[in-house]
């Protein structure tokens, strides 16, 4: 009997711009990003206002109860920084709280393939949760490389929150498909099963707006007071309150200890060009790793053949070996994801990754400030002594990977991407498509990929070619098929924006994501 399958063939076309260009996850905050630019605001104050915003309208992917990291390049100065703001562990957090579970499984691919934690205690709920850095890490970027305001900032995002969540078909998805959890925390339940049902969407070519609890007042209270309010402030006694009740570990000294720093970039001179990505915790120092790998492999042809691909299952096999036995924050104390890239006028560029973790993070909200918290403890290892095991304060290694390549064309991009531990493959190829093989945007973006992400298996996209995938079925046994469906997690979902030597700018967003948009100027 043959089996019906249902075949879809879509690609989002290349976005041209004159003075600038935004890509992010979702066109409400392509849109913001491209009014700051338009209003004369340079990337990095694009990048912030957008990214604020984007919490209000994807909230399973990030928020202001999460972290990120952001890479810059200034054109003034030639320089690239990385600004950190990554979550970091609860001070009072201990192991004794994330016992194994006895049946020896592992977690899934959010995580590292740690083992399984007893009730899942660090994957979901107040145990879970770690210290966010986001509003600490924006407003550091914008005071350092911005020239907005944080008031100014911060509007658009207040005025999205007031107008509420966006619910279409792709928003109604996401809630159901995650419904069993948040159900289980009264705050989340109340606000995404409102009543008793999940969101559901209007009529075609409408969009409802759901209330996403006291969310807009606590936007309007970060403006107002400023963002010390969210450490030191009357939003800070709000949310340790509410995570304490919760059950949560964080304190307040954990608010006011947070920092977010200021550092320069991990670089690779790969071939003729120059790739700078974000620092030590993140997937920046493996992907150097890799292109260092990779650089002293012939690819062969004007395109990505049998050869490059097997070049790139090796390379991140031994990678991705290297970096979970070695890796993480050692002995000093020191997903769901969403990502947005701008370039302006200036030839400034932004690549900014941030993540509530899981969809929904914790799942857990606070219900006075209605900051829905990550879920950041599940990228600690929960076995002692390992390089990432859990130690109060310390802050986790993570997948994200902004990163920005300085091509030796003269040409520059900004890019990274949303997906957990596909995010690093993804970025790692995606630098080979526009280095070596010279691919535009739009052909780099929906060029097919593989996915090897901590194990042994090979994931690649059903629109590989034929010969591609009996070459890698014929050298690895764990080869696998799959559809790159709506959503696109299954091989991360990437945005890349480029700065062309002659002044110009083109941009692209992958299209498994439905409501990522590129916007140029």
């Amino acid at each position: 009997m043959t089996i019906a399958k249902e075949q879809w063939s879509i690609s989002k076309p290349e976005i041209r711009g004159e003075n600038g260009i935004v890509a992010t996850q979702h066109y409400f905050a392509s849109e913001v990003g491209a009014d700051v630019l338009r209003a004369g605001g340079n990337a990095i104050d694009a990048a912030i206002s957008a990214g604020l915003a984007i919490g209000c309208v994807e909230p399973w992917s990030s928020g202001i109860g999460g972290g990120g990291y952001l890479t810059l390049f200034i054109a003034e100065s030639g320089e690239t920084h990385v600004v950190e703001f990554g979550m970091r562990a609860p001070i009072h957090s201990t192991p004794i709280d994330y016992p194994l579970d006895e049946s020896n499984e592992i977690t899934g691919a959010g995580t590292f393939n740690w083992p399984l934690v007893k009730g899942h205690t660090n994957v979901i709920g107040p145990l879970s949760v770690a210290i966010p850095g986001y509003i600490r890490g924006a407003a550091l970027a914008l005071r350092t490389f911005g020239t907005l305001d944080w008031e100014e900032a911060i509007e658009p995002a207040c005025k999205l929150a007031e107008r509420g969540l966006p619910v279409d078909w792709f928003t109604s998805h996401l809630v159901n498909s995650s419904g069993r959890a948040l159900s289980r925390f009264e705050e989340t339940c109340k606000t995404y099963f409102p009543d008793g049902f999940g969101l559901i969407h209007g009529p075609e070519g409408t969009i409802k707006y759901q209330t996403l609890g006291t969310l807009d007042q606590t936007f309007r209270t970060l403006q107002k007071e400023g963002p010390e309010s969210f450490y030191s402030g009357s939003l800070a006694n709000r949310m340790v309150e509410d995570l304490c009740t919760l059950g949560s570990k964080a304190c307040h000294r954990d608010f006011k200890e947070y920092t977010a720093s200021i550092g320069a970039p991990v670089v690779a001179k790969y071939r003729s060009h120059v790739v700078q990505a974000a620092g030590h915790l993140t997937a920046g120092p493996s992907l150097i790793q890799a292109l260092g790998s990779l650089e002293s492999r012939d690819l062969g042809s004007i395109i990505p053949e049998a050869d490059a691909y097997r070049a790139y299952v090796e390379i991140l096999r031994e990678t991705y070996r290297h970096r979970l036995a070695e890796m993480g924050e050692g002995p000093r104390l020191n997903g769901s994801t969403s990502h947005l890239a701008v370039a302006d006028q200036w030839g400034n560029l932004a690549s900014l990754t941030q993540t509530i973790m899981s969809p929904f993070g914790s799942h857990v909200m606070s219900p006075q400030t209605g900051v829905l918290f990550n879920n950041g403890m599940m990228w600690f290892d929960p076995r002692p002594n390992t390089p990432n095991s859990l130690v109060g304060g310390r802050r986790p290694l993570c997948n994200m990977c902004p990163t920005i390549v300085h091509m030796q064309s003269g040409d520059k991009a900004a890019l990274g991407a949303c997906g957990g531990r596909k995010i690093f493959p993804s970025i790692f190829q995606l630098v080979s498509f526009l280095t070596d093989f010279n691919m535009t945007v739009e052909e780099a973006v929906h060029t097919a990929r593989i996915d090897v992400s901590g194990n042994e298996n090979v994931w690649v996209m059903s629109h590989m070619a034929n010969d591609v995938q009996d070459h890698l079925n014929a050298n690895f046994k764990t080869v696998h098929i799959r559809d790159n469906a709506v959503g696109g997690n299954q091989f991360a979902v990437p945005q890349i924006v480029m700065h062309h030597r002659e002044g110009t700018f083109s941009g692209g967003a992958y299209v498994p994501s439905p409501h990522a948009s590129a916007i140029g100027i």
